[in-house]
């Protein structure tokens, strides 16, 4: 602590990044919590015939926040892979990611480095459909590139290593990037997948559409049925309720430790001014009592005469005797700074 009870710029450095960091996670636990809460109370629906007529009784013909269960069935044309026969979706997303060594400067280690240098993602209508009735009701699934969890499946992945030269691999350890290769992926939404769907149910005309929700809730088209969906939310949920409770008490912690350190300050300054009172008054009887004030007379036992230099502070204000009566750590009754050397005074 610094002179008159401030805590130090590290603890005020401390208190607050501690603070800060268990409001930000504080934060993302009640925005997971909310999530959490509106998926749970998403309204369950059923692809079958009675869907159009629970729309047609719904405010507006929609259901703010559903949840659908069905298979992908394509409504146009099929998109087929680029790697893999006979291997047919909806969704399709070709990535190409670099993969190299960084040399780190501060560590002196090589660090793997990933950077995707070229995506392409392509879509084509589609719909969900009942799994045992495929001429039943279908309900179009919009804008699915939107969605917080688009579920993908990897059909085709390859690494190309890079072929370098004896003078490329001095070249890189000069430049401090030695290059790996590159990784190809195909991802894809196949046709035939099981899919949930949690979004906005409306009726438009002749057409179910499942679309983004306008209330801020993330919209999803997850492989996972519902109960695994929601049970991956909410352990979500206690993963960040976790840690805000530990960076909590980690905070409260610190202002405990900086309260107690103040509330000790404030009863050493208590006791210094008790005791130059206490001496003022005895000064005020000896004056009143006729007697001569003794100017060298030691502050703390006002009898003996001064005989010690504190340094560093450098006051003569005490005798050997109370000096060595002082508790430890030994400070200046004065100034209240650390005694680190005595130095005995001799008066001539």
């Amino acid at each position: 602590m610094e002179g008159g009870g401030r805590p130090s710029a590290a603890q005020a450095v401390l208190l607050t990044a501690s603070t800060a960091i268990t409001a930000l996670l504080y934060s993302v636990y009640r925005q997971k919590a909310r999530v959490a809460r509106g998926l749970e109370g998403a309204r369950k629906v059923r692809l079958d015939g009675d869907l159009r007529a629970v729309l047609l009784e719904a405010p507006g013909r929609c259901v703010p926040y559903a949840v659908i269960e069905g298979v992908v069935r394509s409504v146009k044309e099929t998109l087929s892979s680029q790697f893999v026969e006979n291997c047919k979706g909806v969704v399709q997303r070709l990535t190409l990611q670099e993969h190299k060594m960084v040399w780190n400067r501060t560590t002196h280690l090589w660090n793997d480095y990933e950077k995707i240098i070229h995506q392409r993602t392509n879509t084509t209508p589609f719909d969900l459909a009942p799994a045992e009735d495929s001429a039943g009701v279908t309900v179009r699934v919009m804008k699915p590139l939107d969605a917080s969890e688009l579920s993908l499946e990897t059909v085709y992945e390859k690494f190309h290593p890079s072929v370098q030269s004896f003078t490329d691999v001095i070249g890189h350890y000069i430049s401090g990037e030695r290059p790996k290769g590159i990784q190809e992926t195909e991802q894809m939404l196949k046709v035939g997948t099981a899919l949930t769907g949690v979004g906005e149910l409306v009726l438009d005309n002749a057409t179910i559409k499942l679309q983004p929700p306008k209330q801020g809730m993330p919209y999803y088209l997850s492989s996972l049925d519902f109960e695994s969906l929601l049970q991956k939310q909410e352990s979500g949920v206690r993963f960040w309720k976790i840690l805000t409770i530990i960076f909590g008490f980690a905070t409260c912690t610190v202002l405990f430790f900086l309260l107690r350190k103040q509330y000790r300050q404030h009863l050493e300054r208590q006791r210094l001014r008790q005791v130059q009172e206490e001496f003022r008054q005895a000064q005020e009887r000896l004056m009143n009592e006729g007697g001569e004030v003794l100017k060298n007379a030691c502050v703390v036992c006002l009898s003996s005469t001064k005989s010690c230099v504190f340094l560093e502070c450098g006051h003569v204000c005490s005798c050997h005797e109370c000096y060595q009566a002082l508790p430890e750590p030994k400070k200046c009754p004065i100034c209240r700074q650390g005694i680190t050397r005595m130095v005995p005074l001799y008066n001539s």
